[in-house]
C-alpha cells in the first residue's frame, strides 16, 4: 500500500459539493453544486453549433463561479438527491477533479457518495462517467447514510462502534431518514421529508418580510440564511419560548447588521421569535407547509417500527445525526426527549392493556451529535477511503473493461473497522 496516492472522495449533495482527499478530517473544498453554461444554439443552428461544439464543451463555471458568469444560465445537475442531467454532472465532476483538487484521475482511487434508493441505472452512468472519461483505477460509490454512520463513530470507543442505526440526514433540499442494518440500507422503511435548511431559510424570509421593512428586497433570502446560521436554536417548548422574550425582550432579541448592495448604506434587523421559531418546522411542520403536519420525531418512530422486531431497539439506541440543517443548538436533545415520549407512551398502553400483567421492558434512545456533523457524510468517506481494505472493495477499471459498468450495480458493504 505504500507510495499509493490518497484515494478522492467527492459528496455531491443537493445544494452543495464537498471535495477532498482521503485521511483528511475535512472537504477541502466545498462548493455550490451549480454550473453556469453559455446559453446558446437555437434549433436552427445545428451546423454551426456542431462546428463550436469542442469549444463549447470547455466553456463552463461551477461552484461559486457560476453565479457571477454573465451571459450564462446556471443550472443544477443534482435535485433531491439524484442527478437530473448527466452531461452536465460529468462537466462538473470534471472541473471537481481537475480545477479543485488537481488531481490526475487516472492515479487516484475514487469514492463518490449516493443517496439511498438510488437506481442501479444511475450507478452504471456513473461508473461509465468515471471509467470512460476520466479513466479511473478504482471506484467506489458508498451509501450517504452508511458513511454517516461510519463518521459517528470519530465520538466513540472502539466497543461501540457499529454500522446498526437510523441516520436522520438533513441538508440543503432534503431530510432522509434512513435505517440501517450491519451496514445494509432497509430501503422499504425509508422516509423523506419535505423540510430542510433551504424550508427554514424562506420561512424566516416570510417572517422577516411581514415585519421588517428595511431589508433590501433582492437581499432578503441571503439575509433571512445569515440569520439562521448564526442565530437560531432549537428551543424545548414554544409557549415558554414566546414568554420568555415578552418578558425580557432586550435580553434574547439579536441585531443582524446588513449592507444595501446598491446603496452600500446600513441596514440593521431586529432578531426576535425567528430565532426558535425557524427551526421549529421540523417539529411543527405545519408552520411553513400545510400539505404536510408530522413532526420528524414521529417519521423516526415510524420508520424504527416499520423496521424487523429484531433491529427496533438497536436502532433507537444509535439515531444518528447528519447535515448543515442538523446543527442547531439542542437539535439532538428534542428529538431524543420527543422521542423517548413516544416510545414510553406506547409501552405504558400496551401495559395497561394487559391489565398490568405485562412490563415492557423499557427502551433507550440515544440521539448521536458529534463534532464531524455537519460533513458527516464527507468526513465517514475519508475515514474509510483511508483503510487498506477499500481498495480491495473497491471496482477496477480491468475489470470494468471485462464486465461492464454492470459491475457497479453492487458495492459491498465494508468498514468493520477496529
Amino acid at each position: 500500500m505504500a507510495g499509493r496516492l490518497p484515494a478522492c472522495v467527492i459528496d455531491v449533495g443537493t445544494g452543495y459539493t464537498k471535495l477532498g482527499f482521503a485521511a483528511n478530517k475535512e472537504p477541502q473544498f466545498i462548493i455550490p453544486s451549480a454550473i453556469a453554461i453559455k446559453e446558446s444554439a437555437k434549433v436552427g443552428d445545428q451546423a454551426i453549433r456542431r462546428l463550436t461544439k469542442g469549444v463549447e464543451d470547455l466553456d463552463f463555471y461551477i461552484g461559486d463561479e457560476a453565479f457571477d458568469a454573465t451571459g450564462y444560465a446556471v443550472k443544477y445537475p443534482v435535485r433531491h438527491g439524484l442527478v437530473e442531467d448527466w452531461d452536465l454532472m460529468e462537466r462538473f465532476l470534471e472541473q471537481c477533479i481537475f480545477k479543485y483538487l488537481r488531481a490526475e484521475p487516472e492515479d487516484h482511487y475514487f469514492l463518490l457518495t449516493e443517496p439511498p434508493l438510488n437506481t442501479p441505472e444511475n450507478r452504471e452512468y456513473t461508473a461509465e462517467i468515471m471509467f470512460e472519461s476520466f479513466n479511473v483505477p478504482g471506484l467506489y460509490i458508498a451509501v450517504q447514510a452508511v458513511l454517516a454512520l461510519a463518521a459517528s463513530w470519530a465520538s466513540r470507543s472502539v466497543s461501540e462502534r457499529t454500522l446498526t442505526g437510523i441516520v436522520v440526514d438533513s441538508g440543503d433540499g432534503v431530510t432522509h431518514v434512513i435505517p440501517v442494518a450491519e451496514g445494509y440500507v432497509i430501503g422499504s422503511c425509508i422516509k423523506h421529508i419535505p423540510i430542510a435548511g433551504r424550508n427554514i431559510t424562506y420561512f424566516i424570509q416570510s417572517l422577516l418580510r411581514e415585519r421588517e421593512i428595511g431589508i433590501p428586497p433582492e437581499q432578503s433570502l441571503e439575509t433571512a440564511k445569515a440569520i439562521k446560521e448564526r442565530f437560531c436554536y432549537i428551543c424545548p417548548d414554544i409557549a415558554k419560548e414566546f414568554a420568555k422574550y415578552d418578558a425580557d425582550s432586550s435580553k434574547w432579541m439579536k441585531k443582524y447588521d446588513g449592507i444595501n448592495s446598491v446603496t452600500k448604506s446600513p441596514f440593521v434587523v431586529e432578531v426576535g421569535y425567528e430565532r426558535f421559531l425557524g427551526p421549529e418546522i421540523f417539529f411543527h411542520p405545519e408552520f411553513s407547509n400545510p400539505d404536510f403536519t408530522t413532526p420528524l420525531s414521529e417519521i423516526v418512530d415510524t420508520v424504527i417500527q416499520n423496521c424487523p422486531i429484531d433491529v427496533r431497539r438497536p436502532l433507537y439506541n444509535n439515531i444518528v445525526l447528519s447535515g448543515g440543517s442538523t446543527m442547531f443548538r439542542d437539535f439532538g436533545r428534542r428529538l431524543q426527549r420527543d422521542i423517548k415520549r413516544t416510545v414510553d407512551a406506547r409501552l405504558k398502553l400496551s401495559e395497561t392493556l394487559s391489565g398490568g400483567r405485562i412490563k415492557p421492558k423499557p427502551i433507550d434512545v440515544q440521539v448521536i451529535s458529534h463534532h464531524m456533523q455537519r460533513y458527516a457524510v464527507w468526513f465517514g468517506g475519508s475515514m474509510l477511503a483511508s483503510t487498506p481494505e477499500f481498495y480491495q472493495v473497491c471496482h477496477t477499471k480491468a475489470a470494468y473493461e471485462e464486465y461492464g459498468p454492470s459491475i457497479c450495480r453492487h458495492n459491498p458493504v465494508f468498514g468493520t473497522m477496529t
